[in-house]
């Protein structure tokens, strides 16, 4: 089979702090910027890498959600914990310069694991746990 990863998706709250995270502190390029219906989506991949995106999507999109529903997910994205993705760089301590130098939350420095990688970890501006591991 010849399947890669196309795009991933994570929700925001704040279209414009998530683009100005991810296009001007991650370094990512927009691909599309979709409004409808009041709502608006975000593609953003990494420079050179057109086959792989990140959609960041309203989390009320979706017409099958309920509204209890979308309250739990307002919830749990406050506290951080409904979606994360892991990125890698080759330079994981300045990755985290310019990460911190564009007032990133840091939950977690750059740490060898004892699971066998460095990584760090912070929070995008929805609540989104970004992990970042170093490429060795």
């Amino acid at each position: 089979m010849d399947i890669t990863i196309h795009a991933s998706f994570l929700p925001h709250n704040d279209p414009d702090a998530s683009l100005t995270f991810y296009r001007d502190t991650l370094g990512f390029e927009v691909r599309n910027d979709v409004g409808y219906q009041g709502m608006r989506w975000l593609t953003l991949g990494p420079v050179g890498q057109p086959g792989t995106s990140i959609v960041l999507e309203p989390p009320a999109a979706d017409p099958g959600v309920t509204d209890e529903e979308r309250r739990t997910i307002a919830e749990m994205m406050a506290k951080g914990t409904y979606a994360r993705v892991l990125l890698a760089t080759p330079d994981l301590d300045a990755t985290f310069e310019r990460l911190q130098a564009g007032d990133t939350e840091v939950v977690q420095e750059p740490t060898e694991q004892p699971y066998g990688v460095r990584d760090c970890a912070v929070r995008d501006p929805a609540g989104n746990l970004i992990r970042i591991q170093e490429l060795r």
